[in-house]
C-alpha cells in the first residue's frame, strides 16, 4: 500500500471503567500517540468505553467501519470485568474459541515461578476463533489480531509495561509492514523559560519561512515552554536550518536542548547535576516557599547532594548562613531558596561558596498561580540560576516576570 501518514486512519480504543472515569491517568494513549508520531503515523482519534460488554461490541463494531486500523487497549484479564476477548467475537459473529498454545504458555509462566496457574487463568486463553496470537514475553495476557469491516485490530494489554513492550516489539513492525511507504517523522525540541508563549509565536512565526509540511509546536508547563519542530524525513536539510533559526532566536532563554522526559522540571535538575559532577562540586540546597522541590528534583536526578532543608522565617544574615552551612557540612556550594514575602511575593536566590556568597533579591510580577505551580516556577528559577552560574553566564536570565530589587 502506498498511503501517507494523513491517509491511515489509526484510533485507539481504551477500555474499562477506571480509566472512563478518570480514577487512573490514560497514560498508554499518550504514550501511543507519541510513539506512532515518532515513527510517521498519527492517530487520528482516541475512544473510551467502560466495562459495559454491550457498548464495547458497539464500539468495535462501529469505529472498525471508519479506521484502517484500531489499537484496543485493556480487557484481557482474567477477571469478570475483562470483556476485549468477548465483545471482539460478538462483533465478528464468531465463537470465542480454546487457543491451546497460549494455555501452555500461561501454564508454564506459573510453573516457572513455582505456582499452579489458578482455573481463572484458562480465560486468557479463550480468544475470537479468527484471531491471530501476539506474545506478550512479559505477562499472561497474551494480545491479538483480526480483521472486522477491513479494519485491522490490535488487542492489548492494559499494563502499561506489557503494552509498550506489545506495541514495540510486535504491533508497530505489522502496522509498518502494511504501511511500508509512511515517511517517519523528524522532531527538534527544545525547552525555555521567561517568555510567554504567544510572545515566542509572535517572533517565530514572524521571521521564519516555515513550509507547510513542517510544524513549529508549543507546550506550555508554567514556567517552562518547550518548543518542537516537526516534519518528514525527506525535509531534514531544510529543519536543520529552521532549527539553528529557532535556536538563535531563543537563545537568551534556552534551557537546555532535546531532554529524555515528560517533566520539564526534571530535566532541568538533570543538567544542574551533570554540571555539578564536571566540576566535582558537592551542594547544599536550602529552601523555604518552595517546600523541598529542589531538593527533591536533585535528589531524583542523582546529584551530589550533601544535604536538603525546607527552613522557615526570614534568614536575616544570609553571608553569615551559609558560609557557616557550607563549613559544618564540607560542601562545595550552595543553593538557597529563601526569604519569601507573601504579601509582595519577593524573595532572594543564594549561591555560595566558601569564597563567596551571591544573594539576587527579585520579585515574582506574574499573574497568581496554585500554590504548587507557584512553588514550582520559583524552584525551576533558582535551579536555572545556578546552571547559568556554573556555566560562567549572567547568573539571572532575562524573565518578564521577574524583576530584580537593588
Amino acid at each position: 500500500m502506498n498511503q501517507t501518514s494523513s491517509k491511515v486512519k489509526i484510533e485507539m480504543l481504551s477500555t474499562g471503567d477506571e480509566v472512563l472515569y478518570g480514577q487512573i491517568v490514560d497514560t498508554n494513549a499518550a504514550w501511543l500517540s507519541d510513539f506512532l508520531f515518532q515513527k510517521g503515523f498519527l492517530i487520528n482519534s482516541r475512544f473510551t468505553v467502560g466495562d459495559d460488554l454491550a457498548q464495547l461490541v458497539h464500539a468495535i463494531q462501529e469505529r472498525s467501519a471508519f479506521n484502517d486500523i484500531l489499537i484496543i487497549n485493556g480487557g484481557l484479564g482474567p477477571t469478570s470485568d475483562d470483556l476485549s476477548a468477548q465483545a471482539a467475537a460478538l462483533a465478528n459473529n464468531e465463537p470465542l474459541v480454546m487457543h491451546q498454545e497460549w494455555l501452555i504458555k500461561i501454564e508454564s509462566y506459573f510453573a516457572t515461578r513455582g505456582r499452579l496457574m489458578p482455573s481463572s487463568n484458562r480465560k486468557q486463553a479463550m480468544l475470537p476463533q479468527s484471531a491471530t496470537i501476539i506474545d506478550n514475553p512479559i505477562g499472561t495476557a497474551c494480545g491479538f489480531k483480526m480483521q472486522i469491516n477491513n479494519c485491522i485490530l490490535f488487542f492489548t494489554p492494559g499494563v502499561p509495561s506489557e503494552f509498550k513492550e506489545m506495541i514495540t516489539t510486535s504491533v508497530f513492525p505489522q502496522i509498518k509492514m502494511s504501511y511500508p511507504n509512511v515517511e517517519s517523522s523528524l522532531c527538534y525540541s527544545l525547552t525555555t523559560m521567561g517568555r510567554t508563549e504567544s510572545d515566542l509565536a509572535t517572533e517565530l512565526e514572524s521571521v521564519l519561512n516555515i513550509p507547510n509540511n513542517i510544524v513549529v509546536g508549543y507546550r506550555a508547563a508554567m514556567p517552562i515552554i518547550e518548543l518542537k519542530l516537526t516534519g518528514p524525513f525527506h525535509q531534514k536539510r531544510t529543519m536543520e536550518r529552521l532549527w539553528q533559526q529557532m535556536k538563535a532566536l531563543v537563545n537568551d532563554n534556552l534551557l537546555y536542548e532535546g531532554g529524555t522526559t515528560k517533566q520539564p522540571e526534571i530535566e532541568l535538575a538533570k543538567i544542574v547535576a551533570k554540571l555539578l559532577y564536571e566540576r566535582d562540586l558537592s551542594i547544599i540546597v536550602i529552601e523555604q516557599h518552595s517546600a523541598g522541590m529542589i531538593g527533591y528534583q536533585l535528589l531524583e536526578s542523582s546529584a551530589p547532594i550533601i544535604k536538603f532543608e525546607v527552613i522557615r522565617g526570614l534568614i536575616e544574615k544570609p553571608n553569615e548562613f551559609f558560609l557557616d552551612l557550607l563549613t559544618k557540612n564540607e560542601a562545595d556550594i550552595a543553593l538557597g531558596l529563601i526569604n519569601f514575602r507573601e504579601e509582595n511575593r519577593q524573595f532572594s536566590i543564594i549561591i555560595a561558596t566558601k569564597q563567596q556568597v551571591l544573594q539576587f533579591n527579585l520579585n515574582y510580577t506574574g499573574r497568581k498561580q496554585h500554590r504548587q505551580t507557584e512553588q514550582q516556577i520559583l524552584a525551576s528559577i533558582a535551579l536555572d540560576a545556578l546552571r547559568r552560574y556554573l556555566l560562567n553566564m549572567p547568573i539571572i536570565g532575562p524573565n518578564i516576570w521577574l524583576d530584580m530589587i537593588q
